[in-house]
């Protein structure tokens, strides 16, 4: 099967229009249409639904498409690897990672893929968890950090991090009196709170705790972007239930606030590394998977942020090298 005419395919898929695709490859759309049926011969099924609207992938063709995508994939790291200087490991590697995860350890991953592995590009994708869980089942990923262990047996996944969930307001709000450290969840329950939409993986796992004590959350705003959710919990329109990276994410905006832990709830996320299998994980790609997980072995050793635990199951944080310790 020719690579050349799987780029057409995977193309032609994306953009529903063989007159876009032939706009984007350069290529005149007859020749795009001969490349089609070529594949349609060979795997002897229709792989596209053709009308006035554009065209669609059949079921074979939505299978094709999604090994494709990783054919392609594969292809390009083999050309980097086969160009690459010895030694040196060069790739293009995509995690996606959640709104709170790039907010605790986006940065400091960034870095130290920068330092230590300059030939690897890291395209890190933000999105909401169910978002991201649909990328890596589409082969859209290399990596990815979720909330469930239970995506699929045909991803390799590990526990990463367990993060505790704190009720945040404003640190000048008058919801929470002054000189409290913790609340109980009934307590909560009479807060205004600000929360992700009810198909947001944090708003079930808060909404169990909650019903489990034949409570009801008291939701004034559904808001799935993070940076406008603590926009509104900064203004006092209500509290919100988050983990600390909720926080993280609005260093450098001189805010100040409160974080208490409910006293009477085990609030607590885990966080599982998922992967490609081993495999068709290329090099770059499991060199960041070990970058993620020391990136969130020096978070859990950091005494400045509260509410990151090592999971149950994962490797343990090795002991920091002269070059992770920095001189204030």
């Amino acid at each position: 099967m020719d690579i050349r005419a799987l780029k057409y395919f995977v193309q032609i898929v994306e953009d529903g229009s063989l007159s876009r695709a032939s706009r984007a490859l350069h290529v005149a759309q007859p020749a795009l249409s001969q490349q089609v049926a070529k594949l349609e011969d060979q795997v002897g099924r229709a792989l596209l639904v053709r009308s006035t609207k554009g065209v669609t992938p059949t079921e074979n063709g939505l299978a094709l498409y999604h090994h494709a995508r990783l054919l392609i994939r594969q292809m390009e790291q083999a050309l980097m690897i086969a160009q690459a200087p010895d030694g040196a490991v060069k790739g293009v590697v995509t995690i996606g990672l959640p709104a709170t995860t790039v907010a605790s350890i986006g940065l400091p991953l960034v870095q130290r893929v920068r330092a230590r592995f300059p030939g690897i590009l890291l395209n890190v994708v933000e999105a909401m968890s169910g978002h991201i869980d649909q990328m890596i089942r589409q082969r859209q990923l290399d990596l990815a950090v979720l909330f469930s262990a239970d995506l699929s047996s045909e991803f390799a996944v590990s526990p990463l991090m367990v993060e505790e969930l704190f009720v945040i307001v404003a640190a000048d709000g008058d919801l929470v009196p002054p000189g409290r450290e913790t609340l109980t969840i009934e307590e909560v329950s009479r807060f205004p709170l600000i929360m992700p939409t009810s198909v947001h993986g944090l708003r079930k796992r808060v909404a169990i705790e909650f019903e489990s004590r034949a409570l009801s959350m008291n939701v004034v705003a559904e808001i799935d972007s993070l940076s406008l959710l603590m926009n509104c919990v900064q203004e006092g329109i209500g509290a919100t239930i988050k983990p600390m990276g909720a926080i993280m994410q609005q260093r450098g905006q001189e805010r100040d606030w409160r974080w208490l832990r409910i006293s009477d709830a085990q609030m607590r996320r885990s966080n599982f590394l998922y992967s490609l299998p081993a495999e068709h994980l290329s090099p770059a790609a499991a060199i960041i998977g070990e970058e993620v997980r020391e990136t969130v072995n020096a978070l859990i050793r950091d005494a400045r942020w509260q509410g990151f635990e090592p999971a149950p199951g994962a490797r343990p944080a090795r002991p920091p090298r002269p070059a992770d310790v920095r001189v204030a």
